[in-house]
């Protein structure tokens, strides 16, 4: 999706998942009601980083705006936040409230998450004060141990907890190691493309367990992971906290916990290096920082290369080469634009050494990997209709085509799916990566569904993020899978096909 960088941070409603999910001692006060109690929980971490979540309960009177502060004793460093205003002053961190979530009434309780850098051990913080005034009183906080919760058995998905399966290409179907066949049927969850190159973070929202449980509640068994070459790669301009390694490990995490929720990760470059000011420009960044036509050989085989030796021991993963090319918009002809695709080099209107789909298979399997490889046609993914003409070559023969479509689309109805795509599928697999309308509803999609229901093909909406619907294709409100209208589409459509 040709999203537009987004410049502030996306307040997440639904916060309470996150102590939900907690995978750590949560700290809370034994003894005597004290006049206020803080819930303290890591909700995942990795080497160099941690998420966690706060859960303020105010046990006096009520209050029309709430502060809570406390301290990092490890060096931790705050690096965002959600459904709060966080800062970082020396050691002392402090979380002021939104504006839709300020009133905190005598019993009631407000969530907030973060995400942090640490280096050695991940010291809980031992004191709290809200508006002042200590919390947790009385006695020693005392870490006690918060169990992983389970999805109610009403929207559990079957299978949830499996391990996904890994996959390879056989014919024109994706199928798993005892030849079944596979569908990849789910959401992106957009965030890692674009967060750490604004210097924001690394993801939009909560990616905790229980976020990943709400997502697999929905009856999904495949996410897409959009990321950042940048980021991955750790380059000078991307703010050190989200860069390099600690995104990396970031991105690690977030996989596993897709797949302990039995789902399939698909981790696709989104944006990419290099300068392009041509027609349907989306910034004349020379960095990372929007969809550009087509990746640069500068760095976007390295990319390739590094995570492909990241993943390659597990084919479970799927590897999704570029979001939405669209040389065809800097191209005389579409003959052009469809070798510049293939072939990359130099193409005609763009300004850099352009590294093509063959470009990226190579670099792929040149590590020894067998991913299942997905590759996006011309006009933003929407355009296959030379695909199977210009088709890599891919000695290992797992490469399937990737096609996205939204109601605006130039190819946007059964008439052109029945034309230019089921040549494509009758050859490969053929996987939409995105699909999605902007009308706050889901008749569109509905359409698309049946099509590829039809035909035992694999599809994803866009996206799962609670951004307004009305400001593009978002399928919830909040990050425990409260739908929007154009989500409730997806949502019953998925729990339908799994009775």
């Amino acid at each position: 999706m040709r999203h537009p960088p987004r410049s502030v941070l996306l307040a997440v409603a639904g916060a309470v998942a996150l102590v939900a999910g907690a995978l750590s001692p949560v700290v809370t006060a034994q003894g005597a009601t004290p006049a206020c109690t803080v819930e303290y929980s890591v909700t995942g971490q990795w080497d160099t980083g941690f998420q966690g979540a706060v859960k303020i309960t105010n046990n006096t009177a009520a209050v029309s705006g709430w502060s809570l502060a406390f301290d990092f004793a490890g060096g931790q460093q705050l690096t965002q936040g959600w459904s709060a205003k966080w800062s970082q002053s020396g050691a002392t961190v402090t979380a002021v409230n939104e504006s839709w979530n300020g009133s905190l009434g005598t019993g009631a309780s407000v969530s907030a998450g973060f995400i942090a850098s640490k280096a050695g051990v991940n010291a809980v913080p031992s004191s709290f004060r809200l508006n002042g005034t200590p919390c947790n009183a009385g006695t020693d906080p005392t870490p006690t141990p918060t169990p992983t919760p389970t999805a109610p058995p009403s929207t559990d998905p079957p299978g949830a907890g499996d391990e996904p399966p890994a996959l390879h290409v056989s014919g024109n179907k994706l199928v798993d190691t005892a030849g079944n066949t596979r569908r990849l049927l789910g959401v992106n969850r957009s965030g890692g493309e674009f967060m750490c190159v604004q210097g924001r973070g690394i993801w939009d929202g909560p990616v905790d367990d229980a976020a990943v449980a709400a997502i697999a509640a929905w009856h999904v068994d495949t996410v897409r992971i959009p990321l950042n070459e940048e980021c991955w790669l750790g380059l000078s301009n991307i703010d050190p906290a989200y860069r390099g390694a600690t995104y990396v490990n970031a991105v690690k995490d977030l996989v596993a916990r897709v797949k302990a929720h039995g789902m399939t990760p698909i981790v696709e470059l989104h944006w990419t290096y290099g300068q392009y000011t041509g027609n349907s420009a989306g910034c004349s960044d020379v960095h990372a920082s929007c969809q550009k036509p087509m990746p640069g050989m500068q760095y976007t085989p390295s990319f390739w290369t590094s995570v492909a030796n990241a993943f390659k021991n597990d084919q479970s993963v799927v590897f999704d080469l570029f979001n939405e090319p669209y040389p065809d918009r800097a191209t005389a002809t579409t003959a052009q634009a469809w070798q510049c695709w293939r072939d990359g080099g130099t193409c005609p209107g763009i300004g850099y050494e352009v590294a093509g789909m063959q470009d990226l298979v190579d670099s792929v399997r040149a590590t020894g990997a067998r991913n299942v490889i997905l590759a996006g046609g011309l006009a933003y993914s929407n355009d296959l209709g030379q695909w199977l003409a210009h088709k890599p070559t891919d000695p290992t023969g797992n490469l399937a085509a990737a096609y996205h479509v939204y109601n605006f689309n130039s190819c946007a109805d059964e008439s052109c799916w029945n034309s230019t795509l089921a040549p494509v599928a009758a050859q490969v697999p053929l996987v939409a990566g995105e699909i999605g309308e902007n009308t706050c509803s889901h008749g569109f999609v509905d359409r698309v569904m049946k099509w590829f229901d039809d035909r035992g093909l694999s599809y994803l909406g866009w996206t799962w993020n609670a951004w307004d619907c009305s400001t593009g294709p978002s399928l919830i409100s909040a990050y425990d899978g409260t739908p929007t209208t154009y989500g409730i589409g997806l949502r019953d459509h998925l729990r339908a096909l799994d009775g």
